[in-house]
Parts: structure tokens; C-alpha cells; sequence
């Protein structure tokens, strides 16, 4: 079947680096014959033009050119449609891009979506609200409400952001309910809720997350002395938490990991809300179910995840 190409631009995220990508990608697939067109991504999520000239024009490939948010926002409108995915990672963390192993340079992120293979990948709800990433409550939430307000983002920023809510964190109060009924109680200073193993910008929460296991990772990182927070974080990150009897794990340590396929949580103390890194309104409690094999991702064809 002939490829026909979509490349989807966020015209706000990577400033004037897009106008380079743009004419980059108009030169390379130009010089493999393949048929294409590029078009900006909407600020209010409307895509239904775009799946009309999907079906209407048989376009194989949508290329999202952006950052976690773009590619939320894209792969929830367009998911149902038969098309693979693709990304150029254009944004301030590029948390699924590099979960999936997709390069982040530009010339090699491009050159990916005509030598790379489709895979499916999972997603998950948080109530109505749809995540291909990771989401989360609590202090990681507050981070992400900060830094959506600031009119530079990259990781400095971020860091910068994390390190002002670390000295006004606390942590809140969530009863926890498993597919099997158990439920557990926790002052936890965030839940995090992980598809990839991504925070972003190669911070990886969830060392053992899988794009397209069927599972969610879950980690909570309990309540604990603030001077002991950065180095129970770092543990984790560096992949040294491994799971034990959960009922053990309460107890004992300070961050909890576990997979699931769905649970729910119960918001006692109104913590705020991320979906894939943006801010979004809070709730009572949080119905979260995975979405097996949601989307096709272009990736590297030896990727393991």
C-alpha cells in the first residue's frame, strides 16, 4: 500500500526549531516520492476535518511534530482511525519518545519513520480523561501546574520548578482499591501512574514499564522524612525498589510499586491532577483502566517495549 504522509506541527512548542523540521521533512519525503502534506495541530483538540481527509484520502501515517502534549492530544482524537503514528519530538520532556526509543535529534527521529515498524501501544483513562504516557497526583502534579504557567519550559525550568514545590511539598491522603477488592490507605506525596518509564527529559520513574504489556505501572511514593524524599526518589528512578509482598511494602517501605491493568483512588484530600504532563482539574476519586493496544507507534524495529 502507497504511504501517504500527515505531518502535524504544534506551532507553540520548539519556537523556531519547527520551521527547520518542517523544511527538513518537506525535503526528505519529497526525495522518497511519498506523497505528504503538513498541517498545524489545534489548540482545542478538533480533528474531525483530519479524520475526514484520512478516510477520504487513505493516509497511512501521521506524523506528530510536538512535545507529550501534542501527542496526547493527537493519538486521542485519531486512535480509532487506521493509521500508524509517528513522532519528531519537538517538546520539553519527550517522555513517550524516548520510551519508545525514538531518537532525539531530528534528522534521526525522520529518517525512524520511513526505516522503523509499527507497534501497538497501550494507553489508559483517568476517569474521562485519556493518557498515553504518564499521569499523577499529588507534589509531581503541583510541578506540572507551575511549569505550565512559565513562559520558558526544558528541564532547567522543570528542575527549577521541583525544586520549589520540594520545599512546600506534604503529602495527602488517598485510599488506594485494587482489581481484587484490596484496598489500602496512604499520605502519599504523589502517585504516579506510568504506560512508559518516563518523567521526561530521561528521568525514568518506572523502570520496569512496558508500552504494550497490558499493564500500568504504579508507584507511591509514601509519606517519609523530606530529607530522606530525593534519595528514595533517586532509588527508584535508578530502578533499585523491587517489588515485594505489597501488605510488606506498606509498611516497610517508603515507595510502593506494583502493576495493574486498572484501580482506583480515592482522593481524600482534593491532591491536584496531571494528564501526560499538563494540568487538569481534580476529582473525589480516579477510575484508571488501561487501553490495550490503543495506537500504532512507529519505533525502532529492535525496541523491546
Amino acid at each position: 500500500m502507497e504511504r501517504k504522509i500527515v505531518y502535524l506541527v504544534n506551532p507553540v512548542s520548539g519556537t523556531s526549531k519547527k520551521d527547520g523540521v518542517k523544511k527538513l521533512a518537506e525535503s526528505v519525503t519529497t526525495a522518497k516520492g511519498i506523497p505528504y502534506e503538513i498541517m498545524h495541530t489545534h489548540a482545542n483538540g478538533d480533528y474531525d476535518l483530519l479524520k475526514e481527509k484520512i478516510l477520504a484520502e487513505h493516509i497511512t501515517d501521521v506524523v506528530i511534530i510536538g512535545g507529550d502534549g501534542t501527542v496526547n492530544q493527537v493519538t486521542k482524537a485519531l486512535h480509532t482511525l487506521p493509521v500508524n503514528f509517528g513522532i519528531i519530538p519537538l517538546g520539553s520532556g519527550n517522555g513517550l519518545a524516548l520510551a519508545a526509543g525514538i531518537p532525539s535529534k531530528t534528522e534521526q527521529a525522520l529518517d525512524l519513520i520511513f526505516t522503523g515498524k509499527a507497534a501497538y501501544t497501550d494507553a489508559f483513562m483517568v476517569n474521562d480523561e485519556y493518557s498515553c504516557m504518564l499521569s499523577g497526583m499529588g507534589f509531581d502534579a503541583q510541578v506540572a501546574y507551575d511549569f505550565s504557567t512559565k513562559g520558558t519550559r526544558g528541564l532547567f525550568t522543570y528542575v527549577q520548578q521541583s525544586i520549589i514545590n520540594y520545599v512546600k511539598a506534604h503529602p495527602y491522603q488517598y485510599e488506594i482499591v485494587l482489581e481484587d477488592g484490596f484496598s489500602f490507605f496512604s499520605d502519599a506525596f504523589f502517585i504516579s501512574i506510568a504506560n512508559s518509564n518516563q518523567f521526561g527529559n530521561n528521568v525514568t520513574i518506572a523502570p520496569q514499564a512496558s508500552l504494550n504489556d497490558g499493564l500500568l505501572d504504579i508507584v507511591i511514593v509514601q509519606k517519609m522524612n523530606k530529607a530522606r524524599l530525593p534519595f528514595a526518589i533517586l532509588r527508584q528512578i535508578r530502578g533499585n525498589n523491587k517489588l515485594q509482598q505489597l501488605v510488606e511494602d506498606m509498611s516497610k517501605k517508603n515507595i510502593l510499586y506494583f502493576q495493574t491493568s486498572a484501580l482506583l483512588i480515592r482522593n481524600l484530600k482534593h491532591a491536584p491532577l496531571h494528564i501526560d504532563g499538563e494540568p487538569r482539574p481534580t476529582a473525589d476519586e480516579f477510575n484508571v483502566k488501561v487501553l490495550r493496544n490503543c495506537f500504532r507507534l512507529i519505533r525502532p524495529p529492535e525496541a523491546g517495549n
